[in-house]
């Protein structure tokens, strides 16, 4: 890891705003490509994942979404779970941001892409019981374009679509829609 990165994560713990932002939006930055020093911090995301502190847990899981493409021993297979808990944080901006990171996870692979489709999939179809699930489907839905405009995957705009098609509230059913208007 260069020093540049390591300043980054020591300065997300410094009681400066502005500085713990800029150290964020460098690491996301540097994430969204593929970097070797995934597994260098790999461990305390993931034990952050349960952190009492809510902005450490949504750093922690948006981080580890970002690595998930720079994990060639999978490990975000067997962390998916932690990941995917964060979804439902008691914060629910926390939760949303997690949500709305999770999507990378499906840049990693094949096999991490499917666990990835079928927890959105479910959350989905089986979510409506949770408190603003209008907004969680549509955090959903914005994943999954998100992922089809990065990998170009027929099966995740005909999921989309199919998920769209059995939503029964017409309101809400346009504004999906919209997300996939131009797939």
């Amino acid at each position: 890891m260069d020093e540049v990165i390591k300043s980054y994560f020591e300065n997300l713990q410094s009681d400066d705003k502005d500085k713990q932002n800029e150290a964020f939006h460098g690491i996301m930055t540097a994430i969204d490509k593929r970097v070797s020093w995934a597994y260098e911090v790999w461990d305390e995301l993931v034990a952050n994942l349960t952190h009492q502190n809510n902005h450490e847990r949504s750093r922690a899981a948006q981080f580890l979404c970002g690595l998930a493409k720079s994990d060639p021993e999978k490990r975000i297979m067997k962390d998916f779970d932690k990941i995917w808990k964060v979804t439902y944080d008691d914060k629910f901006v926390t939760a949303r941001h997690t949500l709305q990171s999770i999507w990378k996870i499906g840049l990693a692979g094949n096999e991490q892409k499917e666990l990835l489709l079928k927890s959105l999939v479910d959350r989905f179809k089986n979510g409506t019981s949770e408190k603003n699930y209008t907004l969680i489907r549509s955090d959903i839905l914005q994943g999954l374009r998100h992922l089809y405009d990065a990998v170009n995957d027929e099966k995740i705009k005909e999921i989309s679509l199919a998920l769209i098609e059995e939503v029964d509230d017409e309101k809400y059913k346009k504004k999906y829609t919209k997300i996939w208007k131009s797939a």
